[in-house]
């Protein structure tokens, strides 16, 4: 185990430190934070028509109403993300975050596939701004934010006196940058349809997208990124922080085509989504540590420690938060606690995977606080499923199952290091 640990001291730390750090991936993360808000209002309106409108005739006045919000939030994710991802980059490089925003939406617009009708031009399909347009809003974001801070930070800009107001001075300065971007974004759309007869988005959902949804959605897949996040944890690293432009680029587009599906009345298709691990896998935090927590209350005796922490940690853990446990027990370069910590994110993921695949629960489809309670957020994120609720108490129950031994283990090792101090 020593040996493990020098390796991945060595190797493992100073690779993953660099992803943590690494500008454009903390502004896709912070991207996506940014539109949370919106997110979970349109996932509270699809739930309210999947139950309370569709269960009680007399609120149907609100499906409509709901429809709209659902249209204004989640049905365009896409859109959302691409401001919010530019505006946090070049916030990264202490430049105007509005214009990048703006500039990247511009370009984004400029490189979106357009349905003719009697016009030239001007009719998007709304499915371009939704989730499957992610990779490539993502991409035209970060892109065109580069050009306007490479040009910015060059002084490539319009300047204007001192004595003009500082909001007309930064527009100003963001002119010919914007103008830059965005004519690189026309042009590379143009050359794309010219002498390949297709569209940047259809060219990155084919090639990119798709197939990382498709990889996503496999058992394996799903059980080796809920693992791998836990070895961020174990080594002091934030594995969520880490991973979760990966995870939110890969399973969010699944959330809202499920939540798509579930508004239109038809059947949800995808079995992994981004809230599926909040509601069955991280039980109290990455590693699911609220069965921590309990296996400690029950086969820990000496560990005084241990107690005193899990006490303190337990309010917490309820709402799904964790680090009190992680940095007070501690879990980090804990040899004991390595194996439990690691396995049960990939038990739990293939135990959810089977009763979803297998149709004992329905596919979760509403985007929920990652908060939420143990039992609560599975009900809440299935449109109201009793069984999604029993399924997550279950999981937590395996934890406690998988955590036990290893307590258990951790508490006989004092007891016999205090026989020897006696000794």
């Amino acid at each position: 185990m020593k040996k493990f640990f020098e390796f991945m001291d060595k190797y493992f730390m100073p690779i993953a430190s660099k992803i943590g750090g690494q500008r454009h991936l903390v502004a896709i993360r912070d991207g996506f934070v940014g539109i949370m808000p919106l997110i979970l209002a349109g996932s509270f309106a699809v739930l309210l028509n999947s139950t309370l409108v569709t269960w009680v005739p007399f609120f149907e006045f609100l499906r409509g109403i709901n429809g709209n919000v659902w249209w204004g939030t989640f049905a365009i994710m896409t859109l959302l993300v691409v401001f919010s991802t530019g505006y946090s980059l070049a916030k990264g490089y202490d430049e105007d975050g509005l214009a990048a925003g703006l500039i990247s939406i511009a370009a984004f617009i400029t490189v979106t596939p357009q349905i003719h009708g009697e016009a030239p031009w001007g009719y998007i399909n709304g499915g371009f701004l939704n989730a499957t347009g992610l990779f490539t809003g993502l991409l035209v974001a970060i892109l065109s934010t580069e050009i306007f801070v490479k040009l910015t930070k060059r002084k490539i800009v319009i300047r204007m006196p001192d004595t003009v107001p500082p909001a007309v001075g930064r527009a100003f300065a963001a002119v010919i940058p914007g103008i830059v971007a965005v004519y690189v974004a026309g042009t590379v759309t143009h050359l794309i349809s010219t002498f390949w007869d297709t569209s940047l988005y259809d060219l990155i959902y084919d090639t990119i997208q798709a197939p990382l949804q498709g990889f996503g959605q496999g058992v394996g897949s799903a059980m080796v990124l809920s693992m791998l996040m836990n070895l961020f944890w174990f080594f002091g690293l934030h594995g969520a922080n880490i991973l979760e432009p990966i995870m939110n680029s890969i399973y969010l587009p699944a959330l809202e085509a499920n939540a798509s599906a579930i508004q239109q009345g038809l059947a949800a298709q995808f079995t992994v989504t981004r809230v599926f691990f909040d509601v069955y896998v991280h039980l109290g935090g990455s590693g699911a540590t609220l069965g921590l927590i309990a296996a400690i209350f029950l086969g820990v005796k000496k560990r005084k420690e241990y107690r005193e922490v899990s006490k303190l940690a337990l309010p917490n853990g309820i709402f799904q938060i964790n680090e009190p446990m992680i940095f007070g027990i501690p879990i980090v370069l804990n040899p004991i606690l390595f194996i439990p910590f690691i396995i049960t994110p990939g038990v739990l993921t293939l135990i959810a995977y089977l009763a979803t695949a297998s149709g004992l629960v329905p596919p979760t489809y509403v985007a929920i606080p990652w908060i939420s309670p143990v039992g609560i957020g599975a009900f809440l994120a299935t449109g109201g499923s009793i069984r999604a609720a029993i399924l997550a108490i279950v999981n937590l129950f395996v934890a406690i199952g998988i955590y036990l031994p290893f307590v258990m283990i951790a508490d006989k090792q004092m007891k016999d290091e205090v026989k020897k101090e006696i000794a």
